[in-house]
């Protein structure tokens, strides 16, 4: 797995967990649902931190809630 796909999975798992759309996380978020769609679909190359800051604002958590799960615990290192 790389870190895209660990956003991507956040994401989706922080929705779920709210039980709301993607459509209504990227409205509170302040961001058009075009944006979230890529970051979730792993089409953007780059989710950005300050995108997934506004996504943690949505949420109502911080960057350290977002990024605190086994999964982005268990990701190598993507520079070799």
């Amino acid at each position: 797995m790389n870190t895209k796909q660990a956003v991507s999975n956040r994401i989706k798992e922080l929705c779920e967990d709210r039980n709301i759309s993607v459509n209504a996380v990227a409205y509170i978020s302040g961001m058009p649902t075009s944006t979230v769609q890529c970051m979730l679909n792993t089409k953007s190359k780059n989710p950005g931190i300050v995108n997934i800051k506004k996504l943690c604002d949505g949420f109502g958590i911080t960057l350290g809630e977002f990024f605190s799960t086994p999964e982005f615990d268990a990701l190598e290192q993507e520079i070799k």
